[in-house]
């Protein structure tokens, strides 16, 4: 499978750079949903605040002025009781209570200090005027005995002493809501027609079975303290939730700009750019969310990168592959094309001979020495393609030497000085003094013979074939030259391919199999050196390079 991987470098951003996830863009930004959420959540809290208020909060002030008067009965009831162990009446404990706050009052220089100064604590009348005082309780207290007022607080004294004994008889008690009902006394609100306004009432006996007495609390203040809480908790709320709704919008603003940048960097992964990075040093989870997208950028750059190599890597095989193919598909055609000529021959000559057709001694030589010609010059092709094969596969890699490349040039042509003379080639060679190199000097020595070879079977004009060599400071090129016909340029690339031939009729005037060449180019490759053939002047040159030895 092949992984194709395309890169668009042209990338969609908008004016600010940070892509096209920009603010203006989300059509459901978290800002907003913050945003409607505290909005909806204060709404909700300010809306269930003034409900509570408008359905509970009078009746919680109501339960808790009820509370306040049943600790007022306690405590006025409690100090009756201690009074009255000893023997004495209520209302003689109230004289007797009044005429020493006069006696006390009377004595003393700086009449300016308030009342209170002269109020003793724990007695039956302080704790009567603190409660009227602190809650806003009006008292009265008779002798149901005698009838008499024994202590009156409040201006409405004597209407208060008129309506507890209405409620004695059951009279009155038209508009009157029970609250809480007592052993020895009752708690309620009552409607007075009279002021036109709701009143929350006790009324009862003390403990002494003897003081009645009546504690009245008008609710009207309640009920504006409960208007006065809504409309002070509503103007509240609604500034609270202005303001609330400016800070939340920078505080979402701070949170959410991380997030968008965060958001403008995956775009940016997934159009596979890696170059992007979170920039933040915040160590909150948007830090180390940023910090684990730069890893996972980094991680998956090497990883994309290592895929890209890999899938190159598999395509030069694929493609490498489909030559192989080709290339034993050529093979094949070409080493049967190549071997069908002299197997024909050897047969047919073969068959002549077992068929006696040749008598005569010289004829019968004459076959033979086809036959063997043929099969010396199958051995060859079939070495020379064992050779080529070593080589293109890397089982005969070179045995590196330092050698001589003059000398050897000099053997190699005084080796072949028959065929040269047979050939009538002029051959110049003008070395100066030796020159080493380093190479396999056996390969290096096929690849000289088989360009001269090569230049012998091509050799026209003046037949001359001129060798030179030319240093530099690391490397010697070796050419070879000889005069003749050029090559056509459009054949100068395939020379080096196996069974190519300039000769598109494949005649077997010069003997040769097409593979000399391709052998030269697989030694050179094996010594990772160049080679190369040229169209010059008069002729062809063909030239290799070597790496040069140290002196």
């Amino acid at each position: 499978m092949i992984y194709k991987f395309e890169v668009n470098s042209q990338m969609k951003k908008s004016d600010n750079g940070s892509g096209n996830t920009g603010s203006g863009s989300v059509r459901h930004s978290i800002r907003r949903r913050i945003m409607v959420i505290f909005l909806g959540i204060m709404s909700a809290v300010l809306f269930s605040v003034w409900m509570i208020n408008n359905w509970w909060l009078e009746r919680y002030y109501i339960d808790e002025k009820r509370k306040e008067m049943e600790a007022a009965y306690e405590d006025i009831n409690a100090a009756v009781l201690e009074r009255t162990d000893s023997g004495e009446s209520i209302g003689n404990v109230i004289a007797e209570e009044l005429q020493k706050e006069w006696d006390t009052w009377s004595q003393t220089p700086d009449r300016s200090t308030g009342e209170e100064n002269f109020q003793e604590e724990g007695t039956l009348l302080g704790t009567i005027r603190d409660y009227g005082d602190k809650s806003n309780i009006n008292m009265v207290l008779i002798d149901s005995n005698t009838g008499a007022t024994i202590l009156g607080s409040g201006r409405d004294s004597d209407y208060l002493v008129q309506k507890v004994q209405r409620y004695v008889l059951g009279i009155g008690k038209k508009h009157a809501f029970m609250l809480k009902e007592h052993e020895n006394y009752v708690i309620e609100t009552n409607y007075d027609s009279r002021f036109r306004s709701t009143y929350m009432e006790s009324w009862g006996f003390l403990s002494d079975n003897r003081t009645l007495f009546i504690m009245s609390m008008p609710l009207a203040s309640i009920r504006e303290s409960v208007m006065l809480a809504n409309r002070f908790t509503t103007y509240v709320g609604l500034m609270a939730l202005v303001f609330g709704s400016i800070l939340m919008y920078f505080v979402t603003n701070r949170v959410t700009k991380p997030l968008m940048r965060l958001a403008v960097l995956s775009e940016r992964m997934s159009e596979l750019d890696f170059e992007a990075k979170y920039e933040g040093h915040s160590q909150d989870e948007i830090g180390v969310l940023g910090r684990s997208m730069n890893t996972l950028s980094d991680k998956l750059k090497e990883t994309i990168g290592a895929l890209r190599k890999a899938n190159c890597q598999l395509q030069h095989d694929i493609e490498e592959k489909i030559q192989i193919d080709e290339m034993r598909k050529e093979f094949i055609a070409n080493v049967s094309h190549e071997l069908k000529t002299p197997i024909a021959l050897i047969q047919g000559y073969a068959e002549g001979l077992s068929e006696g057709m040749c008598e005569e001694k010289e004829s019968r030589d004459y076959y033979c020495e086809v036959i063997m010609d043929e099969a010396g010059k199958m051995n060859k092709m079939v070495r020379q393609l064992l050779t080529l094969s070593a080589l293109e596969f890397g089982s005969d890699t070179p045995a590196f030497g330092r050698f001589d490349i003059h000398e050897l040039i000099g053997d190699l042509l005084n080796a072949s000085r028959i065929l040269l003379e047979q050939k009538e080639a002029q051959v110049v060679f003008e070395p100066e003094g030796p020159l080493y190199v380093t190479a396999d000097e056996f390969k290096i020595e096929e690849v000289l013979t088989n360009y001269l070879n090569n230049a012998l079977n091509h050799l026209g004009g003046k037949r001359m074939i001129r060798i030179v060599t030319e240093c530099g400071s690391e490397t010697v090129k070796v050419l070879v030259f000889n005069t003749g016909d050029g090559i056509p340029a459009e054949d100068l690339p395939n020379l080096w391919t196996k069974f190519y031939k300039v000769d598109k009729a494949r005649t077997r005037a010069y003997g040769g199999s097409g593979i000399g060449l391709s052998i030269v180019k697989a030694v050179m490759d094996a010594h990772h050196q160049s080679c190369g053939v040229e169209n010059v002047e008069d002729g062809v040159e063909f030239w290799f390079t070597l790496d040069r030895a140290e002196e």
